[in-house]
């Protein structure tokens, strides 16, 4: 096969997966397609069949390739500065999409989508992270912010730092998020006793806790308000009133 021939039969190649992907959605594609057809808008005279298998087989996930850094995915043969730098644009620009749908909807007729948004943004994340959704008096959601980055514990989160900013958006409840790059979920002793204090800080100036989540390394979540913590938390301090 000359030049010319292996040209024509990788632009048909390329043509039958945008007429795919167009006629039946993304569904139909598998992760490898997904990722060839992204990477031939950057190189669109080459084959990329094996480049997106080959960055597949190195980090394992469709998820996980969009996640790498900028340095990781060029490690792959064939993912140079353009395409690794579209990769990470397309991977930002889709956390500011989750983040920006998210606003004004109620959060517990959203909490999927909250809880899908908090894994996409916080889940890569190589250090761990304090993460802060504030809500209106209706629990429409307000905004969300990072606020606190290193190991997070009572040292790192200060309390009056999220009822500071809970107030300038005028919020009368906010769920926070913690992520463990460990991947484990288990809640450790420090996580319990940060929430209590959140909760307490809160109440004072009658702003709902109404959720704890822990983001794990893998996309898995664990609920404080789920697990029956949330309202065990309450109950100690209505009694202390």
């Amino acid at each position: 096969m000359d030049k010319t021939d292996w040209q024509k039969r990788g632009k048909g190649h390329r043509k039958r997966l945008r007429d795919k992907f167009l006629e039946r959605g993304i569904d139909a594609l598998a992760d490898w397609e997904v990722l060839e057809l992204f990477l031939t808008l950057g190189t669109p005279r080459r084959d990329c069949k094996d480049i997106a298998r080959s960055a597949l087989a190195r980090f394992g996930s469709l998820a996980a390739v969009f996640e790498a850094s900028q340095e990781e995915l060029q490690k792959v043969k064939g993912i140079g500065p353009s395409n690794s730098f579209a990769i990470y644009l397309v991977h930002s620009a889709a956390g500011r999409f989750a983040k920006e749908r998210l606003t004004t909807k109620e959060y517990f007729h959203s909490s999927r989508e909250v809880s899908e948004y908090l894994v996409h943004s916080m889940r890569s994340l190589k250090q761990e992270a304090f993460n802060v959704i504030f809500l209106d008096s209706e629990y429409g959601i307000i905004d969300s912010e990072i606020i606190a980055y290193g190991t997070i514990n009572t040292n790192t989160v200060y309390p009056r730092e999220l009822i500071k900013k809970a107030l300038e958006r005028h919020s009368a409840a906010v769920v926070v998020a913690h992520n463990h790059p460990s991947g484990n979920l288990t809640p450790s002793s420090e996580d319990q006793r940060l929430t209590r204090n959140l909760f307490r800080a809160c109440s004072f100036m009658n702003i709902q806790l109404l959720d704890h989540f822990i983001i794990a390394g893998s996309g898995r979540t664990f609920s404080f308000a789920d697990h029956g913590i949330i309202e065990e938390i309450r109950k100690e301090w209505l009694a202390l009133m």
